[in-house]
């Protein structure tokens, strides 16, 4: 590891998988879908409080001026005719105060109680959605973080190339010195060498990229520099994959979408029934207690007084109302053909979206074997061609061949390894386990 890169390393703020699973599902869009679902929880609350009793204080004080007035009015007379009169009223000023309390509770009104489950099963969509974006936050973490690891141990192993290249320099310079081979073959190794160390140097701006992707995503600085520890995945074999029925299984049963789905669909199925309360009755009851009075004191201070208590009992049915329920009824329906629609077809991409991630990581684990018996055939061919390179009977060219092809396979053994994982993070996705599946 050049000094560069060394120093970056021990400056950066090591990220574990865990951690980066656990921060992921506490980012910014998780904690947006969270408070959206909180947000529907107070719908539920809303639609219950028109089943509670609704208490209403009142109090006012009012007054009224009235000038002088002057009115015209016909007297009869005692012979029995009529004579029209002036009659002038002085101004007057009236005080008006009142206290009351008004109680009103809801009997009966099936739309209301419709509401109440319309809005329990809204509220279980979103916490479906909310987990569902959890899921995804966490999956994309995941990825975030095996993309750093990726560049990181690709530097790792560009950098050990460079070390193979350095010494192939050093034998070729050494033979040369012996008089063994001739100066091309110092040269072209020293070109080998700038050519790896370029290729070191150039992999520094995705490391950087990687960095600032995983750092904002975890809801830290865009600045700070962080450092993927090493998950151990080179250092186990793979697992074999689930059972594919079992899967689908899992998925059906688990997956936070279906959950929601089927949730939207009820709450569909529950409009129904709120449309269809416009033909029911509605009974309701009030009651209330009022003061009045033209002075304040016997209306707040005298209790005995100006008292007035009356309650009713409402009932209301909108017997005509120009067809209008039906069509709400109508429209409801559809709308919940609409909701079952898409759900039959969420279950059925699921079940494909299964197969293809649980035949993924089959592939995958396959090529990883195969990766792994490459790498150890272009390690035995290396070791060969060094040997006859020292021995004098071959060029710089089949060592630097054997030596990118070792290169080679260790990247292709690299990359299907963390493919491995990824594609088993992406089936635990698909199957709604990822929350309460540990790293493998």
């Amino acid at each position: 590891m050049n000094a560069f890169v060394f120093a970056a390393v021990l400056a950066a703020t090591p990220i574990d998988l865990e951690q980066a699973r656990a921060l992921s599902r506490e980012n910014t869009q998780s904690l947006v879908a969270l408070l959206e679902a909180s947000s529907a929880g107070q719908d539920v609350r809303t639609a219950r409080s028109s089943l509670l009793p609704q208490l209403r204080f009142s109090a006012s004080a009012a007054g009224e001026y009235n000038g002088p007035q002057r009115y015209f009015t016909v007297v009869p007379l005692p012979d029995g005719t009529f004579q029209r009169q002036v009659i002038d009223v002085p101004s007057s000023s009236n005080a008006n105060f009142s206290l009351g309390l008004t109680l009103t509770q809801l009997i009966y009104d099936r739309s209301v109680w419709a509401r109440l489950e319309q809005s329990g099963a809204q509220f279980e969509v979103q916490r479906g959605q909310a987990t569902e974006q959890r899921d995804a936050s966490e999956l994309e973490g995941i990825q975030r973080f095996f993309a750093l690891y990726r560049t990181q141990a690709t530097i790792q192993v560009l950098e050990a190339n460079v070390q193979r290249s350095e010494q192939q320099l050093e034998r070729a310079r050494a033979l040369f010195q012996a008089g063994r081979v001739g100066k091309a073959e110092e040269l072209s190794a020293q070109v080998n060498l700038g050519n790896d160390r370029i290729a070191v140097v150039t992999r520094q701006s995705q490391l950087a990229a990687n960095q600032v992707q995983l750092a904002t995503w975890l809801a830290m600085p865009g600045a700070e520099v962080v450092s993927a520890v090493d998950p151990g995945v080179l250092r186990r074999e793979p697992e074999s994959a689930p059972v594919l029925t079992e899967a689908l299984e899992q998925a059906r049963t688990h997956r936070p979408l279906l959950v929601a789905l089927r949730q939207q669909l009820r709450a569909a199925e529950l409009q129904e029934r709120i449309a269809h309360a416009g033909y029911l009755p509605r009974l309701s009851f009030q009651a209330q207690y009022q003061r009045f009075g033209p002075n304040a004191d016997v209306v707040y201070l005298q209790p005995q007084l100006q008292n007035s208590v009356n309650g009713a009992l409402s009932l209301s049915w909108d017997l005509f109302n120009g067809l209008s329920t039906q069509a709400a009824t109508r429209k409801a329906e559809f709308q919940s053909k609409v909701a079952e629609l898409n759900l039959r077809q969420a279950e059925r991409d699921l079940e494909g979206a299964v197969r293809q991630a649980h035949a993924t990581v089959e592939a995958q684990i396959l090529a990883t074997q195969l990766a792994e018996a490459n790498r150890k055939a272009a390690a035995d061919a290396l070791s060969l061609a060094t040997e006859r390179f020292n021995a004098g009977v071959s060029s710089t060219l089949e060592v630097r061949d054997a030596q990118l092809k070792l290169t080679q396979s260790e990247l292709t053994l690299l990359e299907n390894r963390i493919d491995v994982e990824l594609a088993r993070f992406a089936l635990m996705r698909a199957m709604g386990t990822l929350d309460s599946g540990e790293t493998q």
